[in-house]
Parts: C-alpha cells; structure tokens; sequence
C-alpha cells in the first residue's frame, strides 16, 4: 500500500483518484465516462491507468466478478496534504504565508471564504 510518504499521483492518476473519491467504488468503464465529460479518453488508456495505478498502491480492486470494481486506496485528505507540502517546500521555498498570498493575491476570495480564513488564522495565533 501507498503511504503518506510515497503518494506520487500523475496528473491523470488524480483525474482518477478525483472519481473514485467522489463515487466510493466503480469500474473502469464508470470512471472512463466521468473522464470523458472532461477530456478525450480512450478506454484502453484508462484501464491500463488504473491497473498502473492498483500495482502503485494508489487504487484497491475487487475482482471477485467479471467487472472488476476500483476504489480509492489512499485517502483525499492525506493525498492532499501531502501534494500541499511538496508543492510548499519546492515552489515556495518552505514558506505557507508565501503560498496563501500568491493565492489570495490571484483569485478572488468570496466574503465567507474570507471569515473562515480569519478564523484559522485567529486559532494560529492563539495558539502559539
């Protein structure tokens, strides 16, 4: 199984893992006609993809019947958080105040997503 310290989705690996998080379980041709809303896709490349992905330890199988049915093996919140501290260390230089103002600097936050960034960041600081 992956861990925390060896999740290493590609780009399309996490179009995947998006989909299976949202759905719980699926198949391959479930999760080919989420991608194909999206993007071209052929059905081949995303059953291969995804046994890629089961050998990775990214995605569980149940082969127990002729479909066989995918469900995500590593959790969103951990994939996250991981993907969050590499992005961090390698393009902010280890700085998160860095990250959140190149963020808030680019996109507008809405005044809900405002409050509730205050209130993280009045529990930071009274915590310390």
């Amino acid at each position: 199984m992956a861990t925390t310290k060896t999740i290493k989705p590609t780009e399309s690996e996490l179009e995947i893992l998006q989909i299976l998080w949202k759905k719980g379980n699926a198949s391959v041709r479930e999760v080919h006609e989420e991608l194909l809303a999206t993007k071209e896709a052929g059905y081949t490349t995303t059953l291969k993809l995804m046994q890629i992905m089961h050998e990775k330890g990214l995605v569980k199988r149940d082969d127990s019947s002729k479909t066989h049915i995918y469900q995500a093996a590593v959790s969103k919140e951990k994939t996250q958080k991981h993907l969050l501290n590499k992005m961090i260390d390698s393009l902010f230089g280890g700085s998160p105040g860095e990250l959140v103002m190149q963020a808030l600097g680019n996109h507008k936050a809405s005044a809900e997503e405002l409050e509730e960034i205050q209130k993280i960041l009045d529990n930071l600081k009274n915590n310390k």
